[in-house]
Protein backbone atom coordinates (compact mmCIF):
# COMPACT_ATOMS: atom_id res chain seq x y z
CA UNK A 1 0.00 0.00 0.00
CA UNK A 2 1.42 3.53 -1.03
CA UNK A 3 1.68 6.12 0.97
CA UNK A 4 -0.40 8.34 -0.83
CA UNK A 5 -3.39 5.87 -1.05
CA UNK A 6 -2.53 5.57 2.79
CA UNK A 7 -3.60 9.35 3.06
CA UNK A 8 -5.85 9.09 0.88
CA UNK A 9 -8.09 6.97 2.91
CA UNK A 10 -7.41 8.49 5.98
CA UNK A 11 -8.93 11.98 4.88
CA UNK A 12 -11.65 9.71 3.71
CA UNK A 13 -12.25 8.26 7.16
CA UNK A 14 -11.49 11.69 8.73
CA UNK A 15 -14.33 13.61 6.37
CA UNK A 16 -16.43 10.82 7.37
CA UNK A 17 -16.33 11.47 11.20
CA UNK A 18 -16.53 15.30 10.63
CA UNK A 19 -20.02 14.44 9.07
CA UNK A 20 -21.15 12.07 11.61
CA UNK A 21 -20.05 15.00 14.02
CA UNK A 22 -21.94 17.79 12.09
CA UNK A 23 -24.49 15.90 11.39
CA UNK A 24 -24.96 15.68 15.43
CA UNK A 25 -24.42 19.19 16.16
CA UNK A 26 -27.10 20.35 13.67
CA UNK A 27 -29.75 16.88 15.12
CA UNK A 28 -28.87 18.39 18.63
CA UNK A 29 -29.22 22.01 18.24
CA UNK A 30 -32.15 23.57 19.40
CA UNK A 31 -34.37 25.49 17.26
CA UNK A 32 -36.22 28.91 17.54
CA UNK A 33 -39.21 27.92 20.31
CA UNK A 34 -37.28 25.16 21.89
CA UNK A 35 -36.84 24.89 24.93
CA UNK A 36 -33.12 24.29 25.82
CA UNK A 37 -31.51 22.36 28.54
CA UNK A 38 -27.83 24.01 29.92
CA UNK A 39 -25.51 24.66 32.47
CA UNK A 40 -24.50 27.71 33.84
CA UNK A 41 -21.35 29.38 32.95
CA UNK A 42 -21.49 32.69 34.39
CA UNK A 43 -24.24 34.96 36.42
CA UNK A 44 -24.26 38.89 36.15
CA UNK A 45 -26.64 41.88 36.69
CA UNK A 46 -26.79 42.31 32.90
CA UNK A 47 -26.93 38.61 31.46
CA UNK A 48 -26.31 34.95 32.66
CA UNK A 49 -24.59 32.62 30.01
CA UNK A 50 -25.50 28.65 29.90
CA UNK A 51 -23.12 26.55 28.18
CA UNK A 52 -26.05 24.53 26.10
CA UNK A 53 -25.22 20.58 25.96
CA UNK A 54 -21.53 21.50 24.64
CA UNK A 55 -23.10 22.56 21.34
CA UNK A 56 -22.70 25.87 22.05
CA UNK A 57 -23.39 29.09 24.40
CA UNK A 58 -26.00 30.76 25.12
CA UNK A 59 -27.16 33.95 27.17
CA UNK A 60 -29.80 35.36 28.87
CA UNK A 61 -29.79 39.06 28.42
CA UNK A 62 -31.03 41.99 31.29
CA UNK A 63 -34.73 42.37 29.20
CA UNK A 64 -35.32 38.98 29.91
CA UNK A 65 -34.56 39.13 33.41
CA UNK A 66 -36.73 42.18 34.33
CA UNK A 67 -39.45 41.55 36.73
CA UNK A 68 -37.97 37.87 37.51
CA UNK A 69 -36.14 36.73 40.43
CA UNK A 70 -33.17 35.13 39.78
CA UNK A 71 -30.73 35.90 42.77
CA UNK A 72 -30.82 32.33 43.60
CA UNK A 73 -28.90 30.94 40.01
CA UNK A 74 -25.56 30.34 39.87
CA UNK A 75 -22.44 28.44 38.35
CA UNK A 76 -23.44 24.65 37.33
CA UNK A 77 -26.70 25.00 37.85
CA UNK A 78 -28.71 23.24 35.23
CA UNK A 79 -31.41 25.56 33.84
CA UNK A 80 -34.31 25.54 31.10
CA UNK A 81 -34.31 28.30 28.33
CA UNK A 82 -36.18 28.95 25.09
CA UNK A 83 -34.82 29.89 22.23
CA UNK A 84 -35.35 33.16 20.57
CA UNK A 85 -33.04 33.45 18.18
CA UNK A 86 -30.44 30.38 17.10
CA UNK A 87 -27.41 32.71 16.59
CA UNK A 88 -26.40 36.65 17.25
CA UNK A 89 -24.03 39.21 16.11
CA UNK A 90 -21.60 36.96 18.48
CA UNK A 91 -22.28 33.85 17.14
CA UNK A 92 -24.29 33.07 20.60
CA UNK A 93 -27.42 31.93 20.95
CA UNK A 94 -30.38 33.88 22.43
CA UNK A 95 -32.32 32.84 25.56
CA UNK A 96 -35.37 33.48 27.84
CA UNK A 97 -36.03 32.17 31.00
CA UNK A 98 -39.64 34.15 30.58
CA UNK A 99 -41.10 32.09 27.62
CA UNK A 100 -39.01 28.74 29.23
CA UNK A 101 -41.35 29.39 32.10
CA UNK A 102 -44.68 29.86 29.83
CA UNK A 103 -43.89 27.34 27.90
CA UNK A 104 -43.90 25.08 31.47
CA UNK A 105 -47.00 26.67 32.34
CA UNK A 106 -49.25 26.03 29.48
CA UNK A 107 -47.66 21.85 30.02
CA UNK A 108 -48.80 21.70 33.34
CA UNK A 109 -52.22 23.38 32.85
CA UNK A 110 -53.08 21.07 29.69
CA UNK A 111 -51.82 18.00 32.31
CA UNK A 112 -54.43 19.63 34.92
CA UNK A 113 -57.16 19.30 32.49
CA UNK A 114 -56.38 15.52 31.59
CA UNK A 115 -55.60 14.51 35.74
CA UNK A 116 -58.66 16.70 36.70
CA UNK A 117 -57.09 17.80 39.94
CA UNK A 118 -58.15 20.19 42.05
CA UNK A 119 -56.38 23.74 42.14
CA UNK A 120 -56.29 27.07 44.10
CA UNK A 121 -56.59 29.84 42.10
CA UNK A 122 -56.68 33.40 43.32
CA UNK A 123 -59.19 35.79 42.08
CA UNK A 124 -57.61 38.86 40.80
CA UNK A 125 -61.08 40.50 39.07
CA UNK A 126 -64.39 40.33 38.15
CA UNK A 127 -66.61 41.45 35.13
CA UNK A 128 -70.26 41.03 34.48
CA UNK A 129 -69.44 37.36 33.09
CA UNK A 130 -66.71 35.94 35.56
CA UNK A 131 -64.30 36.04 37.90
CA UNK A 132 -60.50 36.49 36.26
CA UNK A 133 -57.68 34.43 38.26
CA UNK A 134 -54.24 33.50 38.34
CA UNK A 135 -53.20 29.69 38.22
CA UNK A 136 -49.79 29.78 38.86
CA UNK A 137 -48.12 31.78 35.80
CA UNK A 138 -51.15 31.78 33.66
CA UNK A 139 -54.44 33.92 34.17
CA UNK A 140 -57.56 32.08 33.92
CA UNK A 141 -60.87 32.77 33.67
CA UNK A 142 -64.12 31.79 35.58
CA UNK A 143 -67.31 31.72 33.92
CA UNK A 144 -70.29 32.82 35.95
CA UNK A 145 -71.64 29.61 35.01
CA UNK A 146 -69.45 27.52 36.68
CA UNK A 147 -69.58 29.10 39.81
CA UNK A 148 -70.72 26.30 42.88
CA UNK A 149 -74.25 26.53 44.20
CA UNK A 150 -72.75 28.22 47.03
CA UNK A 151 -71.15 31.65 45.11
CA UNK A 152 -74.07 31.38 42.06
CA UNK A 153 -75.09 35.19 42.33
CA UNK A 154 -79.04 34.90 42.29
CA UNK A 155 -80.10 38.30 41.39
CA UNK A 156 -83.62 39.15 41.03
CA UNK A 157 -84.55 40.04 37.36
CA UNK A 158 -80.52 38.94 36.40
CA UNK A 159 -79.59 42.51 37.30
CA UNK A 160 -76.05 42.67 35.56
CA UNK A 161 -74.91 45.45 37.56
CA UNK A 162 -75.90 43.42 40.96
CA UNK A 163 -74.24 40.37 39.81
CA UNK A 164 -71.04 42.20 39.31
CA UNK A 165 -71.44 43.90 42.92
CA UNK A 166 -71.89 39.82 43.96
CA UNK A 167 -68.79 38.89 41.81
CA UNK A 168 -66.31 41.90 42.87
CA UNK A 169 -67.08 40.25 46.59
CA UNK A 170 -64.38 37.22 45.86
CA UNK A 171 -61.75 39.40 44.58
CA UNK A 172 -58.45 38.49 46.88
CA UNK A 173 -59.61 35.49 47.95
CA UNK A 174 -58.65 31.89 46.68
CA UNK A 175 -61.04 29.05 45.20
CA UNK A 176 -60.71 25.75 44.63
CA UNK A 177 -61.08 24.79 40.99
CA UNK A 178 -60.37 22.30 38.67
CA UNK A 179 -59.03 23.10 34.64
CA UNK A 180 -61.77 22.09 32.17
CA UNK A 181 -60.14 24.30 28.97
CA UNK A 182 -56.83 24.98 27.85
CA UNK A 183 -55.14 26.45 24.22
CA UNK A 184 -51.87 28.17 24.01
CA UNK A 185 -52.72 29.30 20.36
CA UNK A 186 -55.58 31.41 21.63
CA UNK A 187 -54.02 31.78 25.58
CA UNK A 188 -57.44 30.50 26.78
CA UNK A 189 -57.54 29.20 29.77
CA UNK A 190 -61.36 27.98 31.83
CA UNK A 191 -61.62 27.27 35.10
CA UNK A 192 -64.72 25.43 37.18
CA UNK A 193 -65.52 25.44 40.93
CA UNK A 194 -68.99 23.77 40.21
CA UNK A 195 -66.79 20.46 39.30
CA UNK A 196 -65.05 20.48 42.24
CA UNK A 197 -68.58 20.83 44.20
CA UNK A 198 -69.79 17.69 41.75
CA UNK A 199 -66.87 15.87 42.25
CA UNK A 200 -67.57 16.43 46.07
CA UNK A 201 -71.07 16.01 46.53
CA UNK A 202 -71.27 12.89 43.70
CA UNK A 203 -71.69 10.41 47.11
CA UNK A 204 -74.08 12.56 48.28
CA UNK A 205 -75.89 13.18 44.81
CA UNK A 206 -76.06 9.46 44.46
CA UNK A 207 -78.54 8.99 47.02
CA UNK A 208 -80.97 10.49 45.19
CA UNK A 209 -83.09 9.36 42.34
CA UNK A 210 -85.94 11.07 40.30
CA UNK A 211 -89.05 10.33 41.76
CA UNK A 212 -87.99 10.88 45.47
CA UNK A 213 -90.07 13.29 47.65
CA UNK A 214 -87.07 15.79 50.02
CA UNK A 215 -88.29 17.92 53.05
CA UNK A 216 -86.52 21.26 52.61
CA UNK A 217 -86.61 25.01 53.19
CA UNK A 218 -86.98 27.66 50.30
CA UNK A 219 -83.34 29.37 50.14
CA UNK A 220 -84.04 32.16 47.60
CA UNK A 221 -87.04 33.05 45.45
CA UNK A 222 -86.05 34.65 41.60
CA UNK A 223 -88.45 35.56 38.39
CA UNK A 224 -88.08 32.08 37.24
CA UNK A 225 -88.26 30.03 40.34
CA UNK A 226 -87.51 28.91 44.00
CA UNK A 227 -84.73 27.35 45.57
CA UNK A 228 -84.70 25.07 48.15
CA UNK A 229 -81.93 23.52 50.25
CA UNK A 230 -82.47 19.99 51.95
CA UNK A 231 -80.33 18.04 53.85
CA UNK A 232 -76.76 16.42 53.00
CA UNK A 233 -76.31 20.59 51.85
CA UNK A 234 -77.86 20.42 48.43
CA UNK A 235 -80.31 22.81 46.58
CA UNK A 236 -82.33 22.41 44.35
CA UNK A 237 -84.54 24.77 41.73
CA UNK A 238 -88.44 24.57 41.50
CA UNK A 239 -89.26 26.37 38.69
CA UNK A 240 -92.39 28.55 38.54
CA UNK A 241 -94.42 26.40 36.54
CA UNK A 242 -93.49 23.53 39.06
CA UNK A 243 -94.55 25.48 42.19
CA UNK A 244 -98.78 25.01 41.79
CA UNK A 245 -101.13 23.85 39.30
CA UNK A 246 -102.39 27.56 39.11
CA UNK A 247 -100.56 30.25 36.97
CA UNK A 248 -98.71 32.13 38.82
CA UNK A 249 -96.72 35.50 38.29
CA UNK A 250 -94.08 35.28 40.36
CA UNK A 251 -92.74 32.17 42.91
CA UNK A 252 -93.13 35.02 45.97
CA UNK A 253 -97.28 34.73 44.96
CA UNK A 254 -97.37 31.13 47.16
CA UNK A 255 -93.57 30.94 48.82
CA UNK A 256 -91.72 33.34 51.17
CA UNK A 257 -87.82 32.80 51.98
CA UNK A 258 -87.85 30.39 54.99
CA UNK A 259 -91.09 28.36 53.73
CA UNK A 260 -90.74 24.59 54.75
CA UNK A 261 -92.16 22.95 51.88
CA UNK A 262 -91.89 19.06 50.20
CA UNK A 263 -91.12 18.63 46.55
CA UNK A 264 -90.26 15.72 44.25
CA UNK A 265 -87.11 15.09 42.38
CA UNK A 266 -88.21 15.26 38.59
CA UNK A 267 -84.62 15.69 36.95
CA UNK A 268 -81.24 15.57 38.06
CA UNK A 269 -77.91 16.90 36.12
CA UNK A 270 -74.33 16.98 37.00
CA UNK A 271 -74.79 19.40 39.66
CA UNK A 272 -78.03 20.61 39.13
CA UNK A 273 -81.63 19.18 40.96
CA UNK A 274 -84.56 20.07 39.80
CA UNK A 275 -87.55 20.01 41.80
CA UNK A 276 -91.74 20.17 41.61
CA UNK A 277 -94.09 21.18 44.38
CA UNK A 278 -96.90 20.49 42.24
CA UNK A 279 -96.51 16.98 41.36
CA UNK A 280 -97.10 16.11 45.41
CA UNK A 281 -100.70 17.45 44.92
CA UNK A 282 -103.93 16.27 42.88
CA UNK A 283 -104.05 17.77 39.54
CA UNK A 284 -107.59 19.82 39.98
CA UNK A 285 -108.16 19.93 36.61
CA UNK A 286 -109.03 16.23 36.05
CA UNK A 287 -111.86 16.79 38.12
CA UNK A 288 -112.62 20.56 36.74
CA UNK A 289 -115.88 18.68 34.58
CA UNK A 290 -116.95 17.58 37.72
CA UNK A 291 -117.08 21.58 39.65
CA UNK A 292 -117.85 23.36 36.24
CA UNK A 293 -120.38 23.02 33.32
CA UNK A 294 -120.47 25.04 30.09
CA UNK A 295 -123.03 27.57 29.99
CA UNK A 296 -122.99 27.84 33.83
CA UNK A 297 -122.96 30.87 35.83
CA UNK A 298 -119.84 31.83 38.27
CA UNK A 299 -118.33 34.32 39.99
CA UNK A 300 -114.52 35.19 39.76
CA UNK A 301 -112.37 37.33 40.86
CA UNK A 302 -110.10 39.00 38.30
CA UNK A 303 -106.28 38.31 39.16
CA UNK A 304 -104.69 39.79 36.57
CA UNK A 305 -105.39 42.64 33.21
CA UNK A 306 -103.56 41.47 29.80
CA UNK A 307 -104.19 43.10 26.63
CA UNK A 308 -106.04 40.49 25.45
CA UNK A 309 -108.02 39.43 28.15
CA UNK A 310 -108.74 38.76 32.18
CA UNK A 311 -107.05 35.93 34.21
CA UNK A 312 -109.73 34.94 36.70
CA UNK A 313 -109.70 33.12 39.54
CA UNK A 314 -112.78 30.32 40.36
CA UNK A 315 -111.16 28.92 43.00
CA UNK A 316 -107.56 28.42 44.59
CA UNK A 317 -106.81 26.08 41.77
CA UNK A 318 -108.64 26.74 39.31
CA UNK A 319 -108.46 30.26 36.80
CA UNK A 320 -109.65 30.80 33.71
CA UNK A 321 -109.50 33.23 30.72
CA UNK A 322 -111.63 35.47 29.93
CA UNK A 323 -110.86 36.66 26.03
CA UNK A 324 -111.47 40.50 25.41
CA UNK A 325 -113.74 39.47 22.88
CA UNK A 326 -115.75 38.03 25.53
CA UNK A 327 -115.96 40.98 27.79
CA UNK A 328 -118.91 43.17 26.36
CA UNK A 329 -121.37 43.64 23.42
CA UNK A 330 -119.43 46.84 22.23
CA UNK A 331 -115.47 46.90 21.59
CA UNK A 332 -113.73 47.26 24.18
CA UNK A 333 -111.05 49.60 23.58
CA UNK A 334 -109.15 49.96 26.87
CA UNK A 335 -109.37 46.82 28.54
CA UNK A 336 -107.76 48.38 31.52
CA UNK A 337 -110.20 50.77 31.83
CA UNK A 338 -112.85 47.97 31.68
CA UNK A 339 -111.73 45.85 34.94
CA UNK A 340 -109.29 46.17 37.52
CA UNK A 341 -107.47 43.30 39.20
CA UNK A 342 -109.13 42.13 42.54
CA UNK A 343 -112.60 42.69 41.16
CA UNK A 344 -115.26 39.90 41.60
CA UNK A 345 -117.75 39.87 38.07
CA UNK A 346 -120.29 37.34 37.23
CA UNK A 347 -118.71 34.84 34.38
CA UNK A 348 -120.64 32.47 32.28
CA UNK A 349 -117.82 29.46 31.38
CA UNK A 350 -117.94 28.77 27.69
CA UNK A 351 -115.39 26.28 27.96
CA UNK A 352 -113.63 23.36 29.30
CA UNK A 353 -109.99 21.77 27.91
CA UNK A 354 -108.83 19.48 31.06
CA UNK A 355 -105.55 18.30 29.47
CA UNK A 356 -104.26 22.07 28.59
CA UNK A 357 -105.12 23.46 32.34
CA UNK A 358 -107.54 25.56 30.01
CA UNK A 359 -110.77 26.96 30.92
CA UNK A 360 -112.62 30.13 28.86
CA UNK A 361 -115.15 32.28 30.29
CA UNK A 362 -117.35 35.10 28.86
CA UNK A 363 -118.86 38.72 31.00
CA UNK A 364 -122.46 37.15 32.30
CA UNK A 365 -125.05 39.02 29.57
CA UNK A 366 -122.57 38.89 27.04
CA UNK A 367 -124.42 37.88 23.34
CA UNK A 368 -122.38 35.13 22.22
CA UNK A 369 -120.49 36.13 18.89
CA UNK A 370 -121.81 35.10 15.86
CA UNK A 371 -119.03 34.25 13.17
CA UNK A 372 -120.55 35.27 9.72
CA UNK A 373 -120.26 33.12 6.90
CA UNK A 374 -117.69 33.09 4.12
CA UNK A 375 -119.65 34.19 1.17
CA UNK A 376 -118.22 30.96 -0.46
CA UNK A 377 -120.12 29.23 2.14
CA UNK A 378 -123.75 31.47 1.38
CA UNK A 379 -122.88 30.32 -2.20
CA UNK A 380 -123.00 26.24 -1.19
CA UNK A 381 -126.00 26.68 0.38
CA UNK A 382 -127.94 27.82 -2.37
CA UNK A 383 -130.84 25.32 -3.28
CA UNK A 384 -130.09 23.03 -6.29
CA UNK A 385 -132.73 24.01 -8.47
CA UNK A 386 -131.25 28.16 -7.73
CA UNK A 387 -130.79 29.80 -11.40
CA UNK A 388 -127.59 30.49 -12.44
CA UNK A 389 -126.33 33.71 -12.68
CA UNK A 390 -126.13 35.41 -15.89
CA UNK A 391 -122.49 35.67 -17.17
CA UNK A 392 -121.60 39.37 -17.20
CA UNK A 393 -120.09 40.60 -20.47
Amino acid sequence: MTTEFKKEEEQKEESSVFKQLLQQYFKGKPKVGDVAVGTILSVSKSEVRIDIGGLMVGVVRFRELVGQDYSNLKVGDTVEATVLEEENENGEMELSFRAAGQVRAWDTARELVRSSQIIDAKVVEANKGGLMVHVGALAGFLPVSQLGPDNYPRVPGGDKNKILEHLRGFVGKNMRVKVMDVSEQDEKLIVSQKMVWEEEQKDVLGKYAVGDTVEGTVSALTSFGAFVAFPDGLEGLIHISEIAWQRIDHPRDLLKIGDAVSAQVIQIDGSKIFLSMKRLMEDPWKTVKDKYKIGEKVQGKIIKVNPFGLFVELDPQIHGLAHISELSNEQVADITAFAEPGETREFEVVSIEPAAHRLGLRVAGVTPKVIEKKEEEKKEEKPEDAPAEEPKA
